[in-house]
């Protein structure tokens, strides 16, 4: 019955994408800087994200999970330097493995602040900065228990109208909390592959590779999905969903199949 929920949720979405998307191509207002600037994550203005992955199976068991992430983004400047926050907060819900009976709740708070480096070239952002994760999670199944140190890079590439790519690179180490919870040593790469497509449509990959150093567990996730940007009184609205798949993992509780739906607002 709870996946039979879950199934429905993403039908819903999958078809709220349908109805959002086919008035955006009749007004067709979009243009091919409106989707670049969607999908960058260094762009120049504030953002709201809503984010879920809704995680068929996971691997090496027989049960699911969901992660709803709510994100805010806010460029600031301190002296000439231009930066770029962002904050991320998870609702999750999680089994407490090796069973099947689930946890829902807070998730560990994550921010980072990244340095925007100015490369020459107004279609290339490029930004590395400190990052902390903050053990928010209300339940010892929904987060790590330590508070994380580490950095971000994030780089995107806008020079072909057709092709935008990236990517976002964390890595983060635990440096206190509880000494009854494994340690945190994780790397965490987001390939952003974007192809425009016309009137504002445009496909996706942007699957995130996990690398825990500490189990020398992995995962490797491929996605192809699609999304629609259209704008309104100056707000620039992204709304997508992108079917993943692991290609390769070792350990259990990764993410083998996953949907992944998001509604991102920019603000003038």
């Amino acid at each position: 019955m709870k996946r039979t929920r879950h199934s429905q949720r993403a039908v819903l979405a999958i078809a709220l994408w349908g109805a959002l998307s086919g008035i955006a191509l009749a007004q067709d207002q979009t243009q091919g800087g409106d989707v670049a600037k969607a999908n960058d994550p260094l762009a120049n203005t504030r953002a709201f994200n809503v984010h879920d992955y809704y995680v068929g199976k996971l691997t090496e068991t027989d049960t699911y999970a969901n992660q709803f992430w709510l994100r805010y983004a806010m460029p600031f400047s301190i002296g000439e330097s231009k930066w770029l926050m962002r904050a991320s907060l998870p609702v999750m819900t999680n089994p407490v493995l090796p069973g099947t009976e689930h946890k829902t709740g807070l998730g560990d708070f994550n921010v980072f602040a990244a340095y925007l480096i100015d490369v020459g070239n107004p279609a290339i952002s490029f930004g590395v900065g400190p990052l902390i994760n903050v053990p928010t999670a209300t339940d010892d199944a929904l987060g790590s228990g330590k508070w994380s140190l580490g950095l971000a890079n994030v780089a995107f590439v806008a020079t072909n109208p057709k092709l935008l790519y990236g990517y976002l690179l964390t890595w983060q180490a635990s440096v206190a909390g509880d000494d009854n919870r494994a340690d945190v040593n994780i790397a965490a790469f987001q390939p952003l592959i974007i192809g425009q497509l016309g009137g504002g449509t445009y496909w996706r990959s942007t699957g995130i590779m996990n690398y825990d150093f500490e189990s020398e567990g992995y995962n490797v996730p491929l996605g192809i999905g699609i999304g629609q940007v259209w704008k309104s009184e100056g707000t620039v609205y992204n709304l997508f969903v992108e079917p993943q798949w692991s290609a390769a993992s070792k350990g259990a509780g990764w993410p083998e199949r996953q949907v992944f739906v998001g509604f991102n607002m920019q603000f003038k």
